[in-house]
């Protein structure tokens, strides 16, 4: 009996494991989707530049950001709005494109920097200084455009 019992559980299993193999799961690659426009100045009121942004505003937007992503152009960011100024920490699980990470105050002004964030790298990268808002754009932009803390920013939503 137990022979039968044993038999006929490494036969299930081999049958569940064998359509295992052949279901595939489909992933949608996500799309940026304008949802406003951004523009970062230097402390002294020069404009930088504009990009058109995403906004992460829900707590599954903010959980989410920028994962699964593949690409992103050079004019375009993703701006995580939060309630309140307090300690951030952001990480780049699931996250394939290589970030500069900016973290800014209540006044939309910049108070720290995590550049060049490897993807998928599950490490903290913390604000160092209370922020209410975080703006994502490609890795090495921070450096292109002279960001320095103080620069700030201002954005309106479509």
């Amino acid at each position: 009996m137990r022979k039968i019992i044993l038999l006929l559980c490494l036969t299930i299993t081999f049958v569940a494991c064998k359509n295992d193999e052949n279901r595939k799961v489909k992933t949608v690659e996500i799309k940026f989707t304008k949802e406003g426009e951004l523009t970062l100045y230097k402390a002294n009121g020069d404009e930088v530049v504009t990009l058109d942004v995403e906004f992460a505003e829900t707590n599954y937007e903010r959980e989410t950001g920028l994962m699964h992503r593949t690409s992103m152009e050079e004019n375009q960011g993703m701006l995580f709005i939060f309630s309140a100024e307090f300690p951030r920490n952001f990480f780049m699980k699931n996250t394939y494109i290589p970030l500069d990470i900016i973290y800014l105050d209540q006044n939309k002004k910049i108070v720290s920097f995590q550049e060049n964030a490897i993807p998928l790298d599950t490490t903290g990268l913390p604000s160092e200084i209370p922020a209410m808002y975080v703006l994502e754009v490609n890795a090495g932009l921070a450096e292109k455009w002279l960001l320095e803390i103080g620069d700030f920013i201002s954005f309106e939503k479509n």
